[in-house]
């Protein structure tokens, strides 16, 4: 009799884990269709933000392939809420229900995360300024390291704070400046808001083409 108890609870579970794992798969499917095709009411994803999630670095749009998914979550749901304002992402979330929010998140997520370049060249504003500010801040300003907030090597800490290393560098600097001049006001406690304002043009320059490939 114990065995036939345990053995009923192996296949319980067995099938527990395989209707989990069929669910993920077709929340992954849905998330994938609705990058790739939109939602009829609402564009496709992969116009902006590249076939793959790498983004579009000359025109600011971000890489989302490897960003957390409760932090794609959370900006959806602001964008549709009003909380986090952008033309373009202002009508594309307000067409999203909270299921397809969660379906292209766990999309996105799943794709491969950004990797260091390791034989790329610096470019000319990537200096030791990025690298400070990144890695340990400018305390004489107040100002903690963006690794602080953004896990260890910008990885990024859910729902949050997002993924910033190898995000690109156009991205980064304008939202930077949004926090700054207050058009973007979603950050917890106005923590980014108060980083921002500290931070010069030359700084911004700085940290921004750091992040997009840090060592």
């Amino acid at each position: 009799m114990n065995f036939s108890h345990h053995t009923s609870v192996e296949i319980i579970l067995t099938l527990l884990v395989a209707g989990q794992a069929s669910l993920s798969h077709a929340d992954a499917q849905a998330g994938a269709a609705i990058a790739k095709n939109g939602t009829g009411a609402g564009s496709a994803c992969m116009q902006c933000h590249g076939a793959n999630g790498e983004g579009q670095a000359a025109a600011g749009f971000p890489r989302l392939a490897g960003q957390n998914r409760d932090y794609l979550v959370k900006q959806l749901t602001d964008f549709k809420a009003k909380l986090r304002t952008n033309p373009l992402m202002g009508p594309i979330a307000s067409a999203l229900s909270t299921t397809q929010m969660k379906d292209v998140a766990d999309y996105y997520a799943g794709l491969p995360a950004w990797k260091p370049e390791l034989n790329a060249a610096p470019s000319t504003a990537q200096t030791a300024r990025g690298a400070q500010l990144a890695h340990q801040g400018n305390w004489d300003e107040g100002m903690p390291a963006c690794f602080t907030c953004h896990g260890e090597s910008g990885a990024g800490i859910a729902p949050h704070f997002p993924s910033i290393a190898g995000q690109n560098s156009v991205y980064i600097a304008n939202q930077l400046k949004n926090w700054q001049t207050g058009a973007r006001l979603n950050d917890p406690q106005g923590l980014m808001k108060a980083v921002a304002d500290k931070l010069s043009a030359e700084d911004i320059s700085a940290v921004s083409a750091y992040l997009e490939n840090p060592k």
